[in-house]
């Protein structure tokens, strides 16, 4: 199901709320209307809580069906939450702490920032069961901002070339294709949240972008 919600007037859905096939973690302030489209469009069990003492949940996480790999500030309280949710967590020790935003996975692979470090590197690999390629997308290193990627598509920033796609769908063994959100919003993966039951785009998405996102995540060969 393909949504098109703000949050409270905000378009950067992918920085605020970090989302599996399973899980999504929301801010404690989030609407109870929002927390329903986010059920209703994801098929999600909803986390309220905060990642290192801040709301920006979806920057400072990333995580797939086998773990989710978090900021290196993130306390132990808000760890012991997460894992009594069944959640197999680890933390990264990197000086780069946004790691939701300069790492992009699914079930199948990721890849991640060359600035990011070959321990961290190894613990995403460990924990989430999966292969990290290092690489930029379409001349940055925020990969995580740049990219939605289910276990069904990908949709990526509208410059990513296509040498860099073929990457994408090697590494992550699904199809992908680029677009922008919310009236054209290149950077897709910060404004914007999926998984392989739905998506949820920015309100002032347009028909066109829509469709886009339908057809690069694959949802449109469940219709």
């Amino acid at each position: 199901m393909l949504k098109r919600i703000n949050l409270t007037g905000n378009p950067n859905l992918g920085v605020y709320i970090a989302v599996t096939d399973e899980i999504a973690i929301v801010p404690f302030n989030l609407p109870e209307i929002m927390e329903n489209d986010i059920k209703e469009a994801l098929d999600v069990d909803i986390i309220r809580t905060t990642i290192a003492g801040s709301n920006l949940s979806g920057a400072l996480t990333v995580g797939n069906s086998n773990g989710l790999v978090l900021s290196p500030f993130t306390t132990d309280k808000e760890i012991e939450l997460l894992k009594s949710n069944g959640l197999n967590i680890a933390v990264l020790n990197d000086k780069y702490t946004a790691i939701g935003n300069i790492i992009a996975v699914n079930d199948n692979g990721g890849i991640a920032s060359p600035l990011i470090s070959e321990k961290s590197v190894n613990i995403i690999e460990e924990t989430l069961d999966i292969d990290i390629k290092k690489s930029n997308i379409a001349g940055f290193s925020i990969i995580g901002s740049l990219a939605v990627v289910t276990n069904k598509g990908a949709l990526l920033h509208r410059e990513t070339s296509t040498q860099e796609l073929e990457l994408v769908e090697k590494v992550f063994k699904v199809d992908a294709d680029i677009g922008t959100v919310g009236k054209g919003i290149a950077l897709v993966g910060a404004c914007s949240i999926a998984n392989s039951q739905g998506a949820i785009v920015p309100e002032e998405s347009t028909g066109p972008e829509m469709v886009r996102v339908e057809e690069a995540l694959g949802f449109l060969d469940d219709v």
